[in-house]
């Protein structure tokens, strides 16, 4: 069987059906109804295969699922260079915050000071996901041992209307609030963000169970508040 058909022999209506809700970016046709477990597995059977190296050069692919396995072939290279074309390759061509937030190549961690340098690329990007991708990754990848306080200044610099652009930036300080509390706390104190995102950041850090109880009963004052 070709790859396609190997995914709809695994396809579920229902989940489809589900997926679609989830993703009002990407038209219902193109969703199959594939399960991540599943994706991941058939990932596992295919690499380094002469059938796998095939599909990844095949862009762009058709189906929502075939953009996911593609993301979890490129989580399966070795080698960073390969890894990043890849990745250089791909996200042109990602359409939806799953698929962009599915893929995190190992290779790609074991090299922070080469891989920073695209991030920095792709935030100044004109494209959603390839935004949300390098800061998806700072988020992953640079909130421990790798921290740098400019981090936060690259992120919070970032001004965009789209909404998955926005939650990105919101999720990562959030998760900075909880890892990074001293460096990150300036840029809600001094509301730094757009107001969307400021309260979108306090409200995922306030959800957190990494961020203590005084931090976030300081938090709470420091929404933005319309006047009415």
């Amino acid at each position: 069987m070709t790859v396609r058909e190997r995914l709809f022999a695994l396809a579920d209506a229902e989940y489809a059906e589900f997926q679609a809700k989830l993703m009002p970016t990407v038209p219902q046709e193109r969703i199959i109804g594939v399960r991540t477990p599943a994706l991941r597995g058939l990932a596992a059977e295919l690499k380094g295969s002469s059938e796998a190296e095939d599909f990844l050069k095949a862009l762009p692919h058709s189906y929502y699922e075939e953009d996911n396995l593609h993301a979890f072939l490129i989580e399966r290279i070795k080698g960073f260079d390969a890894c990043i074309a890849a990745v250089e390759s791909f996200l042109p061509y990602i359409d939806n915050w799953a698929t962009c937030d599915s893929m995190r190549p190992r290779a790609l961690k074991k090299e922070p000071e080469r891989l920073y340098g695209h991030i920095l690329k792709w935030l100044e990007s004109d494209r959603t996901y390839t935004v949300r991708y390098g800061i998806g990754l700072l988020l992953s990848f640079y909130l421990d041992e790798e921290f740098r306080p400019e981090q936060l200044e690259r992120v919070s610099n970032i001004r965009s209307g789209e909404y998955y652009i926005r939650m990105m930036q919101a999720w990562y300080f959030a998760t900075a609030l909880a890892k990074q509390y001293p460096a990150a706390i300036g840029y809600i104190e001094n509301a730094r963000l757009d107001e969307w995102t400021h309260n979108k950041a306090i409200q995922k850090a306030l959800e957190s169970f990494r961020v203590t109880q005084e931090h976030k009963d300081y938090l709470r004052n420091l929404k933005i508040k319309r006047d009415k």
